[in-house]
């Protein structure tokens, strides 16, 4: 049984040893909030070690791959906060950091390869593979490759050739179970007949992802490497050709893996990229913040403590062992996903809450028009709204009843509030305001006073002011709002609500 994973790597953090990590995703596409959850754990391993973090886009899929994606990829990191400390934009001792522009990197180490023996030329056609397969199923056997064209001769080999026949590269599988100890799952083994030869270089001659990876890997002395559980069948493929690369001189160590949990979408399934909550790009748009975020997915797979959820993304960083992963899929849960962003739009500084709804208080958001927002109004009623929005977009309805020449036509709302007598409540309120001083407290008092002649609670008197001056039975504190919005238009549209009851 050959044991792979090198001792010295696996106590490298206890030897003091820096570890560099590498976050390399693709471009393709929206970024997936699993992606966002690997490169958390990979940055925060990094930064809580004092080591480097190598941002590597692996570009080499033409068909899939855009240039939108790779400078969304980057808008994203900078949006969440990650730096790093090679990739691009940054350089390094090991550029580029784009797998498109490392080609003959890639067709030199194949080479190797096949010189030293680890690789051969593979000739077999697709229907060939498929009847070979099909006929291990049928036997009960396993279905993968069965090493047809390992060891073929020179005479077989010019005669393929001379059929006309392309081939592609193949990885030599050493014929022994292969051990390593997984940082996350610990000691795991795979049996050689579940682990094929397989392919590295296609018939075209592009470079495979099972090789461009762990060259790549290789090459930047990735010494850990934390990924997708997703990517653990691929893992003793990478063993056996780190053991490889390092006798061929390209390697110097073989790195520790770490297989994270995956992230679950509904009905126990693992959230994919067609799932509505996986798309980053969503969270964006509604207004939430990175540090929010982050805070929850830190906890699809880990956590700081027992009871507590909320953290900054600089506690997390203090904490954070890749010891303390939990190998279990972690679901994820939208409901909590907006708690804790809402906790952390709490923990803002009011400017910094004001400054950060700007987004949301303009075109294409806003349904006023530009020049009817006042500044110093929602300055005022922005301590109010910090506390009762979940996301920032929920601002926009939060505070429109104060922009618009007239508050939002809400029908569910006008009935459920606007009872047998809220004509002669409102009357009544009307009178009451417009006498009053106008102050939340005063105003509070006059609404009391209106319910009170009228056989009211609070509760019940306010519903039908409420509605009639910002449209909606659910808002901000009813009383600051009507202070800040002003007796003119408070009165004008108590008078309005009047008028269409009286219709």
């Amino acid at each position: 049984m050959a044991n792979t994973n090198s001792p010295k790597l696996s106590a490298s953090l206890e030897q003091g040893v820096l570890p560099r990590v590498r976050f390399c995703p693709s471009p393709t596409g929206n970024p997936h909030v699993g992606l966002v959850r690997t490169a958390l754990f990979n940055w925060a391993f990094a930064r809580h070690h004092g080591g480097t973090l190598v941002f590597r886009i692996e570009d080499t899929d033409a068909a899939r791959d855009s240039e939108e994606s790779y400078n969304q990829l980057l808008d994203s990191m900078r949006w969440l906060g990650f730096d790093w400390d090679e990739g691009p934009e940054v350089g390094g001792p090991h550029a580029p950091y784009r797998q498109s522009q490392r080609m003959d990197i890639y067709k030199d180490v194949a080479q190797k390869l096949l010189a030293g023996g680890y690789a051969y030329h593979c000739y077999c056609t697709t229907e060939e593979l498929d009847a070979r397969r099909d006929a291990a199923r049928a036997a009960g056997k396993p279905s993968g490759y069965d090493g047809h064209c390992r060891d073929l001769s020179a005479e077989q080999i010019a005669a393929y050739e001379a059929e006309g026949r392309t081939s592609i590269v193949r990885f030599r599988m050493p014929d022994e179970a292969l051990t390593f100890t997984d940082l996350v799952r610990g000691e795991l083994t795979f049996q050689p007949e579940n682990v094929p030869d397989y392919g590295i270089v296609r018939a075209n001659g592009a470079p495979l992802y099972t090789l461009v990876n762990p060259v790549d890997d290789a090459l930047m002395e990735i010494t850990h490497v934390l990924r997708g559980e997703d990517l653990l069948s691929s893992t003793p493929r990478q063993l056996a050709l780190y053991k490889a690369l390092i006798e061929l001189g390209i390697a110097k160590d073989t790195p520790a893996f770490g297989h994270l949990p995956y992230v679950m979408g509904e009905g126990n399934k693992k959230l994919s990229k067609r799932d509505p909550q996986a798309s980053l790009n969503l969270y964006r748009e509604r207004g939430f913040l990175p540090e929010g975020l982050l805070n929850y997915l830190s906890l699809l797979g880990w956590s700081i403590a027992e009871d507590r959820d909320i953290f900054s993304i600089e506690e997390m960083v203090a904490a954070f062992d890749i010891k303390d992963v939990n190998a279990n899929p972690a679901r994820f849960d939208l409901k909590k996903c907006e708690h804790i962003n809402a906790e952390h739009i709490r923990m803002l500084d009011v400017k910094t809450f004001t400054e950060a709804c700007g987004p949301w208080l303009k075109a294409p958001f806003a349904p006023w028009a530009p020049e009817a927002f006042d500044a110093a109004q929602f300055e005022a009623i922005a301590p109010y709204a910090q506390t009762r929005v979940t996301v920032l977009s929920d601002i926009t309805a939060n505070v429109d009843f104060l922009f618009l020449d007239e508050p939002v036509e809400d029908e569910a709302s006008w009935n459920k509030a606007m009872k047998e007598g809220s004509d002669a409540l409102l009357t009544t309120a009307r009178a009451k305001l417009a006498d009053a001083e106008w102050n939340a407290e005063a105003l509070k008092n006059a609404i009391l006073a209106a319910g009170e002649e009228h056989g009211l609670k609070l509760g019940k008197a306010q519903a039908p002011v409420r509605v009639a001056v910002t449209g909606r039975t659910i808002g901000l504190p009813l009383f600051e709002s009507l202070e800040i919005l002003g007796r003119e238009k408070t009165l004008a549209r108590i008078d309005a609500a009047r008028a269409k009851l009286a219709a």
